[in-house]
Order: structure tokens, then sequence, then C-alpha cells
């Protein structure tokens, strides 16, 4: 069966993940799409943080079908902070993007979904903190406040978050320097389902 990830993306995205992404995942015979918010645009174009790289995004997060994927990433950088922006602000986040998560983190409960996260991306999970409230994550040592303030279990090694940790189908890493172990564990995960 052919496999697909989704990867969420958004202005100021990490280019040494999308970089590797685009290179790896083909390689191994898993399609890789992007999704982003789309603000009733039919394409969105976003450039990375070291701007040597833009992508033309045309799927917007409103309208997936989670069905169609093994695999959710959501990329490092400021991307995922961009994408819980809400417009209204009420009892819970509504962004798009964090009522997609809410659906993605339902089906990774159920073992039908992998979901990944690098570097400054769990801020997308800790828009709505039940998606990760008692989770063994790792992330950026600038974001563990949030995390933690979030619910989140950091997994702590000699003083410092480990660089990768995984438990069941979430696989979460510390910064893009753990991209390489990152997706061999994430293609494992994709692989399995």
């Amino acid at each position: 069966m052919h496999k697909k990830v989704l990867v969420l993306i958004e202005e100021h995205y990490d280019e040494t993940e999308y970089n590797v992404f685009n290179e790896f995942f083909p390689r191994v015979d898993i399609e890789v799409e992007y999704a982003s918010y789309l603000w009733g645009n039919d394409t969105l174009n976003f450039e990375g943080n070291d701007k040597t790289s833009n992508v033309e995004v045309s799927l917007c997060v409103s309208k997936i079908d989670l069905a169609d994927y093994q695999g959710l990433i959501l990329i490092g950088g400021y991307a995922m902070d961009r994408l819980r922006y809400e417009e209204t602000l009420g009892a819970t986040n509504q962004a798009p993007a964090v009522q997609l998560l809410r659906k993605a983190v339902a089906l990774m409960d159920q073992g039908t979904l992998a979901v990944g996260t690098i570097c400054h991306s769990l801020w997308l999970f800790c828009a709505d903190p039940s998606l990760i409230k008692g989770r063994e994550v790792t992330c950026a040592h600038n974001i563990v406040c949030d995390v933690a303030n979030a619910g989140g279990n950091i997994m702590v090694n000699a003083g410092s978050t480990v660089e990768l940790h995984q438990q069941g189908l979430l696989i979460t890493g510390k910064h893009p320097g753990c991209v390489d172990i990152f997706v061999e564990r994430f293609k494992t995960a994709v692989q399995s389902l």
C-alpha cells in the first residue's frame, strides 16, 4: 500500500527539516504533501527561516481528510505558532490547524496515524492542553516552559531534553539537528500502519 505523510507548514518554517523531508521520504517510497491554512486563497507561498527556500501550498488544513495519510508532521521553526492563531478568542482554540490536530491526535490514539513534532512545533499542541497533557515529549529548550505549562511530560537526560522520544505513535524531536534520526523513526512508524 502506498504511504503518505502530511506536513503542516507556514511562514518561517525550518528549512533543514523541509529539505530532509523532501529528500528522505520519497527515497523510501513515502509521498509528502504540505498543508496550511490558506485564508480563502487557492494557494499561498511561504518562506523558510533562512530565506533560502519557498514552498507553494494549495492544500488547506480545513479541507484535509486525514484518512488519506498514515502520518502527520508539524514542521519546526515558527510555523506552528503562526498556525495556532485564531481571529476570535473563545473558550478553546478554534484555529483550523488546531481543529485538524485534534482529529489527528484522536487517530493517533486509535493507532491509525503517526504524529511527529520537532523543535518548536509542539506549540500547536500547546494551543489545546488536552492534546498534550500527560504525554511524554521532547522539544527545544526555549519552549520547555510552554510545553510543561500545557501539561506535557518532558523527557530529560543529564539536564537537557532528550534528542528523540517516542510514545506510541507520537514521535518528538528536540531540534533540526536530530532530523535524520527523526525521519528514520517516523518512517518505521508510518510503515507499521
